[in-house]
């Protein structure tokens, strides 16, 4: 029996794909179909695939034409699938011609000239462009904007701002600029959000009384109450908003946190996250001090992030302790938040007027989890046990510090009509109540 394989992706399966595996099964008597996962598709810079792996498995299961469908998971992965499965030919389309000559030293290799005319990548950039507006005036808008080129189906087209001349020239050449936000709604689908937190509820408010999406740079409201009044808004008018922290779609933080919860380093105990920076200008400058989110606005989010998403949010306590400026109470230097929960604990350090090393350590009964700084933008982590010969590296490309992620979510979120995740407005929402226990300076706050 002579065994086939061939590799894709397979979105939004078409006829050029249907052909492809026809030319492929008839090379053979068997033939195996390798369908590339999602973070591997991700690692590989592959970031606009619209249908989700199961989707595009059933895809190709559809056809009748894959006697064994597989998943591309690592690198170097189609050598070992072709020794395992007794492969006796490797087949691709033509535009990978010459790409896949090394795998002539185990089978032979075939490239099949592709159906002229139709592709993935073309009916993808058919589809409707989401149009995003942008809010704020944070230097972080340009990095948002370069990452958007990056995402096939979204464009920014508009920004509402007091000033623009500190941004990037292209932010500074848009169509429209503009201090009316209903002015600039009309001309959009969405709106990232990233203004001061101060500002965020409001005018998360006024973007979803006119029916646009909303991606916000975390935390979206500084009350619980308002946070659940957005929620219930954008439910209303079937608008998509979320409340984010890049991290979060970032692919090492995402196999991080399976291999976790997986069992790899037995029960997890405890977990310690530290996210400092400082700032660039004179603490005393007021009016640059007012611009400035504090080290709880800034690095909270983040900081709590793997707490929440590792332990849960049904902690039994938690203590409060930071630091101050003297002449400003409500900006902190530097805060840490301390849980405890009924089987582990967990520590947040976080920062803005102090420096330290900004690693995160889960900890367990078999092992740990150490992710070296700057944790929050990673590529690369470590699994350590006891015997040191059984320690793990896992490495995974990091375009745009998940940036270019988010918006890919937010985009497909849109384009799926899914308003809800359950496990990411928990986390807002205890994340917007330990924000609002600090400024409202309760008995769980202490300061030093």
């Amino acid at each position: 029996m002579k065994k086939v394989i061939t590799y894709g992706t397979f979105d939004m399966l078409h006829y050029g794909h249907v052909r492809l595996l026809e030319r492929a099964k008839a090379l053979g008597d068997y033939l195996v179909v390798g369908i590339t996962s999602d973070d591997y598709d991700k690692s590989r810079g592959k970031i606009n695939v619209s249908q989700s792996l199961m989707e595009r498995i059933e895809g190709v299961r559809a056809t009748g034409l894959a006697d064994k469908i597989i998943v591309e998971e690592y690198p170097g992965q189609k050598i070992d699938d072709i020794k395992q499965l007794d492969i006796d030919i490797f087949t691709v389309g033509s535009d990978w011609k010459g790409k896949f000559d090394y795998l002539n030293d185990y089978c032979q290799v075939v490239y099949l000239d592709r159906t002229q005319g139709i592709s993935s990548s073309e009916l993808r950039s058919e589809k409707k462009r989401v149009k995003i507006g942008l809010v704020g005036d944070s230097l972080y808008l340009d990095k948002f904007y370069r990452e958007c080129t990056f995402v096939n189906g979204a464009e920014i087209v508009g920004i509402y701002s007091e000033s623009v001349s500190h941004l990037c020239k292209a932010i500074q050449n848009l169509k429209i600029i503009t201090n009316d936000l209903d002015e600039l709604c009309k001309n959009v689908d969405a709106l990232f959000v990233v203004s001061h937190p101060r500002f965020h509820y409001k005018q998360i408010k006024q973007i979803l009384n006119n029916k646009k999406h909303v991606l916000c740079e975390s935390p979206s409201a500084l009350k619980v109450s308002d946070f659940l009044e957005l929620q219930k808004l954008a439910e209303k008018n079937n608008c998509v908003f979320v409340d984010s922290v890049k991290t979060a779609f970032s692919t090492a933080y995402s196999r991080l946190l399976t291999l976790i919860k997986s069992g790899v380093i037995g029960e997890v105990i405890s977990v310690d996250a530290t996210c400092t920076s400082l700032n660039s200008f004179d603490l005393d400058d007021k009016e640059k001090l007012d611009k400035t989110w504090s080290s709880i606005l800034a690095w909270g989010p983040t900081g709590l992030l793997p707490v929440f998403n590792i332990l849960g949010t049904d902690y039994s306590s938690r203590k409060i302790i930071t630091k101050c400026l003297s002449n400003n109470s409500n900006f902190d230097l530097f805060t840490k938040i301390d849980f405890v929960y009924p089987t582990a604990v967990a520590s947040v350090k976080v920062g803005k007027g102090i420096k330290s090393e900004g690693e995160l350590i889960v900890s367990g009964t078999k092992g740990y989890v150490y992710v070296p700084a700057p944790w929050w933008k990673t590529d690369y982590f470590e699994v350590r046990f006891e015997k040191q010969s059984d320690n793990k590296r896992y490495f995974y490309q990091l375009d745009g510090e998940g940036i270019r992620y988010e918006i890919v979510s937010f985009v497909k979120a849109i384009e799926m009509k899914n308003r809800t995740n359950k496990e990411m407005i928990a986390i807002a929402k205890n994340v917007i109540n330990i924000i609002a226990d600090f400024y409202d300076r309760n008995t769980q706050v202490i300061n030093i």
